[in-house]
């Protein structure tokens, strides 16, 4: 029997150059993603770790359906492989599927929160997002590090990253809003817009961050709110 999550095949698997990476999606990317909506709206949301303490994601999170994590992998092992260039031999790890709603609003945001951030600086962790909201809700942007030049975080450039970006919030603590254009510190180097039912995946140690449409995103609400199912692989 057919998951009611199943992905609608082929894929129409897209390439962008966004700065000097490629970043995928592919659009219409489930057969039935309503029903991915209305799993969320049935589930127990909690507040991230880290919320507390204003670090990590700005929002609630509920386990996505095991069946959807099934077809995830599937399709994205070979999927990550033939499009980054990750080594065939080299077995996968992945994260809980997981709900994400953004549910903090500007003015409570810690500093962390309110620049860009990498997720991990392995070279072979890979983000996967999957939209279920639309354009109104903003997207992916990913950026340029202007102190250092550096747009992706690895093993040999953390902490020289580290220590200039944690400098500059000392001097200079980033205003109380969601992140999107450019600053001081940080270039713009484009956005993947949210697009209902779009999965977008790209290097987890990219600087980027959720551009997010505060009047309209910052809600408890599946059906309403800036709704997307997170995953990571690690190779």
């Amino acid at each position: 029997m057919s998951s009611p999550y199943s992905v609608r095949m082929p894929p129409e698997v897209q390439s962008v150059r966004v700065g000097d990476h490629s970043v995928v999606f592919i659009d219409d990317f489930l057969e039935d993603p309503l029903a991915l909506v209305e799993a969320a709206a049935a589930s127990r949301f909690e507040r991230c770790a880290g919320l507390a303490e204003r670090k990590g994601y700005p929002g609630i999170r509920a386990q996505a359906p095991a069946e959807y994590s099934a077809q995830l992998v599937e399709l994205m092992d070979p999927l990550i492989k033939i499009n980054f260039g990750v080594p065939e031999e080299l077995g996968a790890r992945k994260s809980p599927c997981s709900f994400s709603l953004t549910t903090v609003p500007p003015h409570e945001l810690g500093e962390l929160q309110r620049i860009p951030h990498f997720d991990a600086s392995g070279p072979n962790y890979m983000a996967v997002l999957l939209y279920l909201c639309d354009g109104r809700h903003g997207g992916t942007g990913f950026y340029r590090h202007k102190a250092t030049g550096l747009q992706r975080i690895t093993r040999e450039n953390v902490d020289r990253y580290q220590d200039a970006c944690y400098g500059e919030l000392d001097r200079q603590p980033p205003p109380p809003r969601y992140f999107d254009d450019s600053s001081e510190h940080f270039e713009f180097l484009g956005m993947i817009p949210a697009k209902f039912n779009r999965v977008v995946i790209y290097p987890g140690s990219l600087l980027h961050t959720a551009c997010v449409n505060p009047g309209l995103s910052v809600s408890d609400d599946p059906r309403q709110g800036r709704l997307t199912v997170n995953t990571f692989f690690d190779f």
